[in-house]
């Protein structure tokens, strides 16, 4: 995709939410971090469901410590992998409380040594939590950095560079949630919903997939 047609991809992403945000439910950095590492392989919705009694009780790193794996396992046993994410979670709130002072620390390595925190994870706690330039890319961001043309890639950190040399600078920060968001609703997977897509006329996949038939109300006759 040409320079301008990208500046204009997220122009217009932008103009339709201005204020894009994650749909994961957290109160601060550390249930943010909380929240995105039990997310893998699960929906927004719920880990929402399973986090939110969890949240109310866990604020911080300590906290988490004290409630206990198995007091985890019972708030989170909803969503898939919950024994592993449970051990993850208690294992990487130690090593706050231990290492960081109980602060979710502002710097990508330094996530990226947390227990079950890999690469995206640590990019979205880093672009939500403190604002930072950075891609996430997930299964959404692939498909559609590929199909649209706005970052095409083999491999997710492909992707991830290059939406990180073809991003401009006004739209760097919401990018990953504009990307994610479009990719959740409209950009779908098996049918991507093009005759609603603000930014079709851009993107480079073909064919565009047509309006669904409005199947027509049979009369019935006596």
């Amino acid at each position: 995709m040409k320079k301008a047609d990208i500046f204009e991809f997220y122009r217009r992403l932008a103009e339709a939410n201005p204020d894009p945000e994650t749909e994961l439910a957290y109160g601060n950095p550390y249930q943010l971090l909380v929240a995105v590492t039990c997310s893998a392989q699960s929906t927004d919705v719920g880990v929402n469901k399973a986090t939110k009694a969890l949240f109310e009780e866990v604020k911080t790193p300590a906290q988490m410590v004290a409630l206990g794996l198995e007091g985890l396992k019972n708030h989170i046993k909803t969503i898939g992998l919950y024994n592993n994410k449970a051990k993850n979670v208690i294992a990487l709130s130690e090593i706050l409380v231990r290492d960081h002072g109980g602060e979710v620390p502002a710097d990508r390595d330094a996530l990226e040594a947390l227990p079950g925190v890999g690469r995206k994870t640590a990019n979205v706690v880093m672009n939500t939590a403190f604002g930072a330039e950075t891609f996430a890319v997930d299964t959404h961001i692939f498909r559609l950095g590929n199909r649209t043309g706005i970052a095409p890639g083999k491999t997710v950190i492909a992707v991830e560079k290059a939406l990180e040399k073809s991003t401009p600078k006004p739209f760097r920060v919401g990018a990953h949630h504009w990307l994610i968001l479009h990719g959740r609703y409209i950009c779908k997977a098996r049918t991507p919903e093009c005759w609603r897509c603000p930014v079709a006329d851009l993107c480079r996949f073909k064919p565009k997939t047509p309006a669904p038939k409005i199947k027509s109300a049979k009369v019935q006759t006596e």
